[in-house]
């Protein structure tokens, strides 16, 4: 009974030793590859990205004081009526209103100012004749003075020169009142008149500046109410060849933009194209859109060829440093670390594991100076690597700037790891399966042997 139990439990212990056996060799034919790349001698540059739209440097809103039908539209520099993208000058006609209301108002004015100018002429020549009464009555007063009242003359006719004398006293300030009132009426008339004539102006809009129409808000026959949205007529921009680009800049990366900082542009209706502007101004009125600050910074472009058009939707590149002539190396290969196997022992570093190292650390530079960046790149030692620490500087998201001593130009320096399967000539990712033999159990793929599992 107990013989049968052992030759049981051998023959299940047989496959379990087969499948480690055969694991082994497998596994074993496994070998790790380092992808590397050259470290090469460039210039780079550091940048921070934004959109932004083509507005024009200075635009006008050209509308109407008055209110009224539109009667025609104006002529431009190319002698066409007004309409989109026409050129206009300064004090040139962009629309005519209908004005037989204000010629009429300017009419009636002008009646006006002449009755108030003959109700002065009156006030005026009435004036000589109530001196000329008072002077009457105050000869007449002076008499009765000198002879009082008494039996030559009557009690009741000395009060009557008194009281003509102060009539005529009366009278004359009443004339002198008279002209200043007229005199009113007629600047009142005066300005009346003037203001009807600026309304009767206004029905011929012209434009206040040199410019080209961006946009037309109003048809023939349409009628316009002043004092309200509708009385916007023209939207005209000042000049088309000194253009500015409005961008957004996350509040993360506005310390690093200032006034004359250079700006790289491009529009989708130039495909890649490169413009060039000058950071003109960054303004501080912020907008906060789902918990995020953004400020929109003013950059100048010389448009002098007239290519880009208003409100063209643009991706920006502010230039926040540039290098010539320095050694740059891939991202990944600082970013990379190897496992603890992989680090040749004479390198002093097998004691880093992945995870304890970071790619990249801050460190204090020499005493006064500004912390820089320190990295390590690893350069392949036979089937193993080694450190190199180097300076890391600028970066564009793909290169980075290093320096430092063991790192030259053409240096080859491992971005990543392959594993290949010498079996079956495949790496791991590229669909072979580490548990099932690709060709046989072979250390070059070779058959299986003789007796063996099918």
């Amino acid at each position: 009974m107990r013989r049968v139990f052992r030759i049981a439990a051998l023959a299940a212990a047989v496959p379990a030793v087969v499948g480690v056996l055969w694991w082994f060799f497998y596994h074993r034919e496994e070998a790790a590859v380092f992808r590397t790349a050259a470290v090469k001698r460039g210039d780079i540059s550091a940048t921070i990205s934004g959109t932004g739209t083509v507005e024009p440097e200075v635009v006008v809103d050209v509308g109407a004081q008055v209110t009224g039908i539109i009667k025609s539209f104006g002529r431009d520099l190319n002698n066409k009526s007004v309409d989109y993208g026409s050129p206009v000058k300064a004090g040139g006609v962009v629309a005519l209103i209908d004005d037989t209301l204000y010629i009429a108002q300017v009419d009636i004015d002008k009646a006006a100012l002449q009755q108030a100018m003959a109700s002065l002429a009156n006030a005026k020549a009435n004036v000589p004749q109530m001196k000329a009464k008072l002077a009457d009555a105050g000869a007449d007063w002076k008499r009765a003075q000198k002879v009082g009242p008494g039996q030559s003359l009557p009690a009741t006719t000395y009060d009557q020169y008194k009281a003509n004398y102060e009539t005529a006293k009366s009278n004359l300030a009443i004339a002198l009142a008279a002209v200043d009132q007229a005199a009113a009426g007629v600047a009142q008339a005066k300005e009346n008149l003037k203001k009807d004539q600026e309304n009767f102006a206004y029905c011929t809009v012209k434009s206040p500046v040199d410019g080209v129409v961006i946009d037309r808000r109003v048809n023939l026959g349409q009628t316009i109410v002043s004092s309200t949205a509708a009385s916007s007529l023209f939207l005209i921009a000042r000049d088309l060849k000194r253009i500015q680009v409005w961008a957004s800049v996350n509040e993360a990366d506005i310390g690093k933009i200032h006034e004359g900082q250079k700006v790289t542009f491009t529009v989708d209706a130039f495909g890649d194209q490169v413009f060039h502007g000058i950071v003109n101004k960054i303004r501080l009125n912020a907008t906060m859109s789902q918990n995020v600050v953004t400020y929109t910074v003013e950059v100048n472009y010389d448009n002098s060829d007239g290519k880009l058009l208003p409100y063209l939707t643009t991706n920006l590149q502010f230039e926040v440093g540039r290098r010539q002539n320095v050694l740059l190396v891939p991202g990944a290969a600082l970013r990379w670390t190897p496992k603890p196997g992989q680090i040749a022992r004479e390198s002093g570093a097998a004691s880093h594991t992945r995870g304890e190292r970071p790619a990249v650390q801050h460190e204090a530079a020499a005493e006064g100076g500004a912390p820089h960046l320190r990295g390590t790149l690893w350069v392949p030692d036979g089937d193993l690597v080694r450190p190199v620490h180097v300076n890391a500087g600028l970066s564009d998201g793909v290169l980075t700037e290093v320096s430092g001593e063991g790192v030259s130009e053409g240096l080859q320096v491992v971005t990543g790891v392959t594993v290949l399967q010498a079996k079956s000539g495949q790496s791991e990712g590229e669909g072979a399966n580490p548990f099932v033999p690709q060709g046989g159990f072979g250390r070059r793929g070779g058959q299986a042997p003789s007796g063996g599992p099918r």
